[in-house]
């Protein structure tokens, strides 16, 4: 199933189609930042975008009483039902925030900073939702879709990354007739970082590009592909101007995922625990999510945070 792109930096109120509507497995994530006076904002999951679409998700943070609250809801043929209220939102205003939606069988599993927050039980087949819309007192940095990952195969051999040398001539036969082309939105320089990854819809790879304002908490670098078929392992390489801060470093014929750190021209230890989230020989798509803390990187893969990793260096010289 081919990938979506993501929306960047949409202008509110947004609408947006999802590809293929919604079935079990599928994520959707939202980064932004709630507005500092915001009263509420809100991310509605819909039937359609003409006239007065049934609603399958209101998901509703409000900020105008006496705490902080996410109302949700569903809307059929114009009528609301019940609300549901959870305490507190966890989207404090003038703040940050990743929300993911995980559709379950049945249910939406809400996850909020890569904690869960909610489940919403579905009230209408989530199979009609083709349409995400976005209003009120919040910037949306980015909407990304993925799909389900694919049971792993056995284990297989490794092979080399890079696509094989009749597949890179067709591909420069092809840009060579077409011309060069506007690179992808989600590709935009503040939101990737250094990419080892052959990404379907996207860049060549290796792909190197300035993050403008470098890495501060609270900043999302996500990252959307498929894995090559044939490859031994990618990496997602954040840098600074005579290092590495994070090397995020997924081998397939170890199946590990390694983190580290240049620093001073020499690697540290390398982290290896926590499992193995990727695949080849798939054309499933995979959203990496990397969380800037205070005191860490989260990693997050198809909205499940996997990994975790202390910062050795200050996030602001991290630029590339």
């Amino acid at each position: 199933m081919a990938c979506q792109q993501p929306f960047f930096s949409p202008r509110l109120p947004f609408t947006g189609c999802i590809q293929g509507a919604l079935h079990e497995g599928k994520t959707i994530t939202l980064t932004g930042r709630v507005l500092p006076g915001a009263q509420r904002f809100h991310v509605n999951l819909q039937c359609g975008s003409r006239g007065n679409p049934d609603v399958a998700l209101h998901f509703n943070p409000r900020y105008d009483g006496s705490k902080d609250i996410v109302i949700c809801n569903t809307m059929q043929h114009s009528k609301w039902g019940s609300e549901e209220r959870e305490y507190p939102a966890h989207m404090t205003r003038g703040a940050n925030f990743t929300l993911m939606f995980l559709v379950n069988r049945d249910s939406y599993s809400v996850i909020v900073n890569g904690a869960h927050f909610m489940e919403y039980l579905h009230r209408l087949s989530f199979s009609r939702v083709d349409t995400i819309s976005v209003d009120g007192g919040v910037e949306i940095q980015s909407i990304a879709f993925s799909n389900p990952a694919v049971t792993s195969p056995p284990p297989q051999p490794g092979y080399p990354v890079q696509p094989h040398s009749s597949q890179r001539n067709r591909t420069r036969s092809r840009q060579s007739k077409s011309g060069p082309k506007n690179p992808p939105q989600w590709c935009n320089a503040t939101q990737v970082g250094m990419v080892m990854l052959w990404i379907l819809c996207s860049q060549v790879v290796p792909y190197k590009n300035i993050m403008a304002g470098g890495l501060y908490p609270g900043r999302n670098i996500t990252v959307q592909g498929v894995v090559n078929h044939n490859a031994d392992k990618f990496c997602v390489n954040l840098r600074f101007n005579s290092g590495v801060a994070l090397h995020f470093n997924p081998r397939f014929n170890e199946n590990i995922v390694v983190r580290n750190s240049l620093l001073k021209e020499q690697w540290g230890p390398e982290e290896r625990t926590g499992g193995m989230p990727f695949y080849r020989g798939h054309s499933e798509c995979v959203l990496v999510t990397i969380m800037c803390d205070t005191n860490c990187y989260r990693v997050m893969v198809n909205g499940v945070q996997m990994f975790s990793y202390n910062h050795l260096m200050t996030l602001s010289s991290v630029l590339v």
